[in-house]
């Protein structure tokens, strides 16, 4: 259900909110197609300049609803919505904010790779099971995290699927600074003002010179969504996330 994502405007932040506490913020097609449309919509107003993800207390997000991934992986069709939501971040024009909160599986890492600046709480854990799963990583994590982390960073995040705590993902750049829960989501909007306050074309300018060539990352990521889907239909994936849902229930 898209009320599942809610969008609220702040003075000149948009506030994009994820609020499906029950499932921990696991992301549906719906969740990820609104927020497409948010960042669209944002991108193309004049009187928005900063975006912002949060979450719920203790959930940013338990990733990739996984029965999504197994309908696929069973012989289904679909998935359009979530790699649309990857383009749609690497694309994104103006400045993205997010606060992370205890959960923060999947996309719920790599998100924050195309954020300017992430606030976490000393209880978040940064987790990606990609492999684990039968998959591959995304969101052209796997181009940008060895440039945050180093190769062997990248690869215990990614390959090894290694909890990063959030003082250990700030001591490795991934994140800007650790907030206690009560705090993060004024931490986290006082940022966002600050940054809507600055002169908006120096700052595009500024901010488009301190990330990685736009086609490179938009390449990567339709590198890893091809194998992505492919993966889905393998056996290894179908083994995994049948077993992880078998577990589950």
């Amino acid at each position: 259900m898209t009320d599942h994502i809610l969008i609220e405007r702040q003075d000149a932040v948009q506030i994009i909110r994820m609020n499906r506490p029950d499932k921990k913020n696991a992301l549906t097609r719906a969740m990820y197609a609104k927020m497409s449309a948010a960042l669209a919509e944002g991108d193309a107003d004049p009187a928005v300049r900063v975006h912002v993800f949060l979450g719920v207390p203790g959930a940013f997000s338990a990733g990739n609803d996984l029965a999504d991934f197994l309908a696929i992986a069973t012989g289904g069709e679909g998935g359009n919505e979530v790699w649309d939501f990857l383009m749609a971040l690497a694309k994104a024009e103006k400045p993205m904010v997010s606060g992370v909160d205890g959960i923060a599986v999947g996309i719920g890492t790599t998100l924050n790779l195309h954020c300017d600046l992430t606030f976490a709480t000393p209880r978040t854990i940064f987790r990606t099971p990609f492999v684990d799963l039968g998959l591959v990583p995304e969101a052209g994590s796997s181009l940008i995290a060895p440039q945050i982390l180093g190769r062997q960073g990248a690869f215990a995040l990614l390959g090894l699927g290694e909890g990063f705590s959030a003082e250990r993902a700030k001591a490795a750049g991934l994140i800007y600074e650790v907030v206690a829960e009560d705090s993060l989501e004024g931490a986290v909007l006082a940022a966002a003002s600050e940054i809507a306050a600055k002169p908006p074309q120096a700052l595009k300018i500024a901010r488009d010179l301190m990330r990685e060539p736009r086609q490179a990352l938009i390449a990567r990521i339709e590198v890893e969504s091809e194998h992505f889907r492919q993966r889905l239909t393998s056996d290894e994936a179908r083994a995994a996330l049948t077993a992880f849902m078998t577990r589950k229930k």
